[in-house]
């Protein structure tokens, strides 16, 4: 557990967000429609081993269970039509160059962009890139470096991967370096291209994952612009869990005839996953606010990880004392599914511009790991 303390050099503060949406998008109902093709296909391949009994039955996905089990309705994808075709039901995107820009790296370039620029910010003004996501595309070279000279910025970058909470974990790192006075401008870039680790063959969780992009300019509030929010404090927490895990990698990598053992794509342990991770975080939020000396039901909003409906409802009502309204606790789950560490940071760039000067508000994360951080803000200009 690690706590951010009281300002070193720099005061830091976020002055700007920026987000990539992918064009394509899938409802609950081609999902569906994809999905239970498939199992017609697989039962029918498998039938004699079924009626003697040697093997299950796939069972229908439906949109009332994705619905009820997680509360989303669609999702944005990066390849639509290989994902929905049942012969392939994963994302398709062709090899690029090494002398290409690589997709990854495209899409964190446009959320970068559209944070600077809301910023008034020029990218050679920016001292540091911190790629932080769920699955880098590749081991090396860092993505955070690739993106980095995309944008013409001098000085580093490094990826980290702290799964769900990989942009909050970004942002105190990034709030460390202007704290002690190692950068006054810091790009945290959450390029989130998740249905790649998906097992859209899972009944119980190929509707989860959705793509997306998501960038946070955290700057000394020397340098930001009138209308920034203030880095009260942030407090990161993380706990071993195998109940949300993803084997693959460079030395256990799955044979292409292979690539959907479902160890080697998303799997967890949903229920235990819920027991265990809403109190912790709840927990986790009350704790940290006591320390600032936030009281939890003034928290204006709280832009929350969006990965479970269920979920943020229940932690919303322990941290605020009563249930959360729209306006309170906004959600995009709905429309961009699970998009692991930028699903906080896109409720944050689409529900905050609304808030007064002196309004508190919390970004929280949380996911595997167990992983989970939070962010306190307060309205400035």
């Amino acid at each position: 557990m690690q706590h951010a303390q009281s300002s070193l050099t720099g005061r830091p503060v976020i002055s700007a967000t920026g987000l990539f949406t992918p064009a394509e998008s899938i409802t609950n109902e081609e999902l569906v429609a994809s999905f239970n093709a498939f199992v017609d296909r697989h039962n029918a391949a498998h039938a004699e081993a079924i009626a003697a009994g040697e093997a299950e039955p796939l069972a229908y996905s439906s949109v009332e269970f994705i619905e009820k089990a997680s509360g989303i309705k669609a999702r944005h994808v990066m390849s639509k039509a290989a994902i929905l075709d049942p012969g392939t039901m994963c994302p398709r995107l062709p090899e690029r160059g090494n002398d290409e820009l690589s997709v990854m790296a495209e899409i964190g370039v446009a959320a970068a962009r559209e944070a600077l620029e809301r910023a008034g910010r020029d990218a050679q003004d920016v001292d540091a890139v911190l790629c932080a996501a769920s699955n880098m595309q590749r081991p090396y070279p860092a993505m955070a470096i690739e993106i980095q000279q995309a944008l013409g910025i001098e000085g580093f970058g490094f990826d980290m991967n702290v799964a769900c909470s990989s942009a909050t974990f970004g942002i105190q790192t990034a709030a460390d370096y202007i704290r002690a006075g190692n950068a006054k401008s810091v790009l945290v870039v959450s390029p989130e291209i998740t249905s790649g680790h998906l097992n859209w063959r899972d009944r119980d969780s190929h509707f989860i994952f959705g793509d997306v992009a998501t960038a946070v300019l955290v700057e000394d509030a020397a340098i930001a612009p009138a209308a920034h929010w203030e880095i009260l404090g942030t407090r990161l927490k993380t706990v071993f869990s195998n109940n949300i895990r993803n084997n693959f990698g460079f030395l256990n990598r799955a044979a292409p005839e292979s690539a959907n053992t479902p160890d080697k794509l998303f799997v967890q342990e949903g229920r235990k996953v819920f027991k265990e991770v809403v109190p912790m975080v709840a927990q986790m939020i009350l704790e940290e606010a006591a320390r600032l000396g936030v009281a939890p039901e003034s928290l204006r909003r709280m832009w929350l990880h969006q990965a479970n409906a269920g979920m943020n409802r229940l932690i919303a009502h322990k941290v605020l004392g009563h249930e959360a309204s729209e306006d309170e606790s906004p959600t995009v789950l709905d429309t961009y599914g699970n998009t692991s560490s930028a699903g906080s940071i896109i409720a944050f760039h689409k529900h905050s511009d609304d808030l007064s000067a002196g309004d508190t508000g919390l970004i929280c994360s949380f996911g595997a790991g167990y992983s989970a951080g939070t962010v306190f803000l307060r309205r400035a200009g």
